[in-house]
């Protein structure tokens, strides 16, 4: 089981609740689901790794005049209440990573010595903008990763496509039933494209009652 990592893909108060600055439509009826897949993971001794926009207004995804495609309204502005993430999905002792790139051995001898969660903090929505990404991947060394939140045609979708480019070895599950979309129209597309690439879409059903993550780590043992 240790080497089955949920993914938490900013589950943040700006993206999730109603009055957010960058509400995702409808976020708020996947909260549920979050909390169960958050709870489960930290009953069951697995480590959530997540990601969060930590934004400051020059950045070049703010904008007051957004395309909605690489460029959105100001959201998750550090230091405010809509950066943080939802209690829902609050993490434990987390060992939060910037995008700046680090010094290799120092992170990797960090990342072995933490027990806790890891946020992966970004300033664009795709998290391997961060360059510490892949050196905590290999550290971790995931074989399945159980990637859930928001949304799921933007930062879900560079997150998956980003673990499928750099880690075609380990296994994907989206949990379809813990996303929501920004354009509800291409999401069906996307989420058939996943399942093409070799993603398993799965419901949070199948993981904290069906027994998915037990049958992963006989699997594995």
């Amino acid at each position: 089981m240790a080497r089955v990592i949920f993914w938490d893909v900013d589950t943040q108060v700006d993206f999730m609740r109603a009055d957010g600055k960058l509400y995702v439509p409808d976020a708020e009826q996947i909260i549920p689901h979050l909390k169960k897949l958050t709870d489960y993971a930290h009953g069951h001794g697995l480590r959530i790794v997540a990601s969060g926009d930590d934004h400051v207004r020059d950045h070049p995804e703010i904008s007051d005049t957004p395309d909605w495609r690489q460029t959105f309204p100001p959201h998750c502005l550090r230091g405010t209440p809509g950066q943080k993430k939802i209690p829902e999905t609050a993490l434990r002792d987390p060992l939060v990573i910037e995008p700046e790139r680090a010094d290799p051995r120092m992170l990797m001898a960090t990342v072995r010595a933490h027990r806790g969660d890891i946020l992966f903090h970004k300033h664009r929505f795709d998290v391997f903008t961060n360059d510490n990404v892949l050196t905590v991947l290999d550290v971790l060394d995931p074989q399945d990763v159980v990637l859930y939140g928001v949304a799921l045609d933007v930062c879900d979708k560079y997150a998956i496509e980003g673990l499928l480019q750099h880690r075609p070895q380990t296994r994907v599950f989206a949990v379809t039933d813990a996303m929501k979309p920004i354009d509800r129209d291409g999401a069906e597309t996307l989420l058939k494209e996943w399942g093409e690439e070799g993603v398993r879409l799965v419901k949070t059903s199948e993981v904290v009652v069906g027994g998915l993550v037990e049958q992963l780590a006989r699997a594995t043992a």
